[in-house]
């Protein structure tokens, strides 16, 4: 990639400062809180089969579904900030994970289709392009207003380019950009542009939106 200049090392540096405290959090999430979390559990559940009272039994009962609830929300949470197949499995694999929670939580169809064989690449790109394809999605579920949702990926010997197609209501590139809910917009074009990739994004009123990002090797 060669020598950056300096605006985009402050950027650079930013976002991978970002990225480690996310991990960390995510991580404190899963070891810290949940496991915490699972201990009082299996401390309620110990103490609802000693109990004999019918009303009581039933109280700490709902007590310890709420809290495996909540356990059930601190994983998929530290799951969404920081996926660990991310790391060991590689991006495809974070991506599917991804897309079965995101479908779970906004019941949108995600149709994911892979071309060629996927090339290992380095940590910093696999957590780029995974950001931005969840950055694309988050959007989506948020002002698209559809049901489906298809993206591909295509894994050459030079290059990875990855495609987010909607069937929305779409919008106006130009304008959405001036808006503070294009912010987003913005961080995946910067984002893409610090590891050496790209990020195209348009969209019509009525047709939907296409989000096509290219990472060379």
């Amino acid at each position: 990639m060669g020598i950056l200049p300096a605006d985009k090392h402050i950027s650079s540096y930013i976002i991978q400062s970002q990225e480690d405290e996310i991990k960390r959090i995510a991580l404190e999430l899963h070891e810290g809180v949940g496991q915490t979390l699972y201990s009082l559990y299996t401390g309620l559940q110990f103490i609802e089969s000693g109990v004999d009272q019918p009303d009581m039994k039933s109280y700490v009962r709902e007590m310890s579904q709420l809290m495996e609830k909540t356990i059930q929300e601190v994983r998929l949470l530290s799951v969404e900030l920081h996926p660990p197949t991310l790391t060991t499995l590689g991006l495809i694999p974070a991506l599917k994970s991804y897309i079965k929670l995101y479908t779970s939580t906004f019941g949108i169809l995600v149709d994911m289709e892979i071309t060629g064989e996927e090339r290992a690449i380095s940590e910093r790109s696999n957590i780029t392009v995974f950001r931005v394809c969840q950055e694309a999605l988050t959007n989506i579920a948020k002002y698209a207003d559809t049901s489906n949702v298809k993206v591909s990926v295509e894994w050459d010997a030079a290059f990875m380019k990855m495609r987010i197609r909607d069937f929305g209501r779409g919008f106006a590139v130009e304008e959405t950009m001036l808006e503070n809910r294009s912010s987003g917009l913005a961080a995946m074009r910067e984002r893409m542009n610090l590891v050496g990739g790209t990020c195209s994004i348009s969209s019509e009123i009525g047709a939907g939106t296409n989000i096509e990002i290219s990472l060379p090797f």
